[in-house]
């Protein structure tokens, strides 16, 4: 049963990548991600549902689009595959529970914050603001997601999280300014990281907070040789160890004070 449940699991993963496909593309140019259906960038004819099947079609249409034959990007392909495994993963860690399907939809939004960050290197605010509310709202009526034993406790750990979340991202902004006389963290950084704080209460943001740096520090030199561009997209870096510190952080926190967390 185990395994039907995570083949399925995985299978409508894909599916929401699908759609998290939708959202990436449409909305940083404002528009709708529900109507019209899905429509070939090039030569905008709608795209029958055969040739919407997850990774199937890219692979069968050879990555064109059948009509125009323009070029399909392959990262309608990997954020499919990236989301059909991230759900796997977390149905992994929590099974069928309250705690898989809200980490799921936190996670399918960080993914969107990812790629549309790497392209535009701006974070939708439709998406953060109303995340922020949603993981405190959720926090409240689950406070299992902070391991608390009641709603008030829920409710006060999301809060504090939500706070150290965007403080901590806030104070790093004002001190790289006062180092650097230069921008150095955008408010878009500042309200995901509230939002990623909304859901994982303030000692996983703040372990999520110092473990970004070292995901980010790689492809920053990266960059900085290359290009010679030291602006970097940091919105993948936080999304990337948040889920980190979901999955690990209770270990990490355990092991670096000596078995003993607040």
């Amino acid at each position: 049963m185990e395994t039907i449940l995570s083949i399925f699991v995985f299978l409508f993963g894909l599916c929401i990548g699908s759609f998290l496909n939708v959202c990436i593309y449409r909305m940083p140019e404002g528009e709708s991600v529900v109507r019209p259906r899905s429509r070939c960038p090039g030569c905008k004819h709608m795209i029958p549902w055969y040739d919407n099947i997850p990774l199937l079609s890219f692979i069968l249409l050879g990555r064109k689009c059948r009509f125009c034959k323009t070029k399909i990007s392959f990262q309608y392909f990997i954020v499919e595959l990236l989301t059909g495994l991230l759900l796997l993963l977390l149905f992994k860690f929590y099974g069928v529970s309250p705690e898989f399907f809200i980490y799921s939809a936190l996670f399918a939004c960080l993914v969107v914050v990812t790629f549309i960050d790497m392209k535009h290197k701006e974070i939708p605010d439709r998406l953060s603001i109303p995340g922020i509310f949603i993981g405190i709202i959720l926090s409240f009526v689950f406070p299992v997601l902070h391991g608390a034993s009641s709603n008030v406790a829920g409710l006060l750990s999301s809060l504090k999280g939500a706070l150290a979340g965007g403080g901590s991202i806030y104070a790093l902004g004002v001190f790289g300014y006062i180092l650097f006389r230069k921008e150095a963290m955008g408010f878009g950084d500042v309200k995901l990281m509230a939002m990623i704080g909304a859901f994982l209460g303030w000692k996983l943001t703040i372990l999520t907070f110092f473990l970004a740096p070292f995901f980010g520090s790689v492809v920053g030199i990266g960059l900085k040789i290359k290009t010679g561009d030291s602006l970097i997209p940091y919105g993948p870096f936080l999304s990337l160890a948040s889920l980190a510190a979901l999955l690990l952080g209770n270990h990490i926190l355990s092991y670096l004070f000596g078995g003993y967390v607040w």
